[in-house]
């Protein structure tokens, strides 16, 4: 009889060596047309010194947030080969008399499982956030004018007991400068009483914001009864606010790219504004689960060691797992999508595919593996 560590070491080297290359191969076909998109920005002239190196190297640092999307797809392709080759070569059947049964087999995947849960959550919630920073970063100090990664502008709100704040923000310098900020100060009336134009900000760790070339403007009377209007001219002004870098990061980036952290302390800044926040929280519990996947893949791909078939091939299985893989990438995201338009409750918007897919291996493991 085999022993269960002889058997954990068997497995794990076999799934981590297959999930590895599958990946590694999946990664450098999305860098590969990455590269091939930054092709049209390389030798313009509004990018000085963004020339092929340079666009390799941006390339390279997306390559995380990739990762990140791809290790529960590869997982299942990984190790749906493994467990398709270890049946055909008949070394399952030899592992099955040997004493591994059906439940400490799938003991065994999900430990692997788990392995790579972890791995995706590293990366997802902090390499790869910090990679796609550092990358737009680097970008930007090839643009000509400013070099600011986010251009646009971004509303931001703040309540206060007293008044209400509304925030633009024009652009955000890779060094954490923000540029063109507009704030508008509203009492609980409703009425604008005053608003502050400030050429750049920086943010200090004290809960406010050094404002540089400022230009304020005070409303003495709300609605039709204004007499007078005063301007002031400042070369820097202090203004105590709550809203730290991560929020001003968050309001500006795409939710898929902040990690878990971020993503709560947005999520509370909103609603303590009430501000919708409902695209923030789906998106949090597809943080919280996407990790999860990778334990209802391993248990996807158990059932194709007791299928039988020596003299056939293996492609049709593998191919399989790779739509399989792509049809819970495209539910990931289209569930996302769905949730957030019909107001479902974000965590089952954000759980539905990875419920699916498990309602799926828990059917194809009582019926392959349970009963036959």
């Amino acid at each position: 009889m085999i022993t269960t560590p002889t058997l954990r070491r068997l497995l794990f080297r076999e799934i981590l060596f297959t999930a590895s290359f599958v990946t590694l191969a999946f990664l450098a076909l999305f860098v590969f047309f990455d590269f091939i998109d930054q092709l049209s920005a390389v030798g313009r002239p509004d990018r000085p010194g963004f020339e092929l190196p340079q666009a390799l190297i941006y390339v390279v640092l997306l390559a995380p947030g990739h990762l990140y999307e791809l290790l529960p797809i590869t997982v299942l392709i990984g190790t749906i080969y493994v467990m398709t080759r270890l049946a055909q070569s008949s070394e399952f059947t030899i592992l099955r008399t040997s004493g591994l049964g059906p439940w400490r087999a799938l003991a065994m995947l999900l430990t692997a499982g788990g392995v790579f849960a972890s791995a995706t959550f590293v990366i997802g919630d902090y390499l790869s956030p910090w990679s796609n920073q550092v990358a737009q970063a680097y970008r930007a100090q090839f643009r000509k004018e400013g070099a600011s990664t986010i251009k646009g502008g971004a509303w931001l709100r703040e309540r206060e007991p007293y008044a209400k704040y509304g925030i633009n923000i024009g652009a955000l310098l890779p060094d954490g400068t923000l540029q063109r900020v507009r704030i508008y100060e509203i009492d609980n009336a409703g009425n604008l009483v005053s608003t502050l134009q400030a050429s750049t900000a920086r943010i200090n760790n004290d809960q406010s914001w050094t404002l540089m070339g400022v230009e304020r403007t005070e409303f003495n009377a709300a609605g039709p009864d204004v007499r007078r209007i005063e301007t002031t001219q400042l070369p820097s002004y202090r203004w105590p606010t709550g809203i730290s870098a991560e929020m001003i990061s968050a309001a500006v980036l795409d939710p898929d790219r902040m990690n878990t952290v971020d993503l709560f302390l947005y999520i509370g800044h909103l609603e303590d504004n009430a501000q919708n926040a409902e695209r923030y929280e789906i998106q949090f519990w597809k943080k919280v689960f996407y990790p999860l996947s990778c334990l209802v893949m391993v248990m996807m791909a158990l059932p194709f060691a007791y299928l039988h078939f020596r003299n056939q091939g293996i492609s049709l299985y593998v191919f399989g797992g790779v739509m399989a893989g792509v049809t819970f990438f495209f539910l990931n995201s289209m569930f996302g999508y769905i949730g957030e338009l019909r107001h479902w409750t974000p965590w089952i918007a954000a759980a539905t595919p990875g419920l699916i897919f498990m309602l799926f291996s828990l059917a194809a493991f009582a019926w392959l593996v349970l009963k036959r």
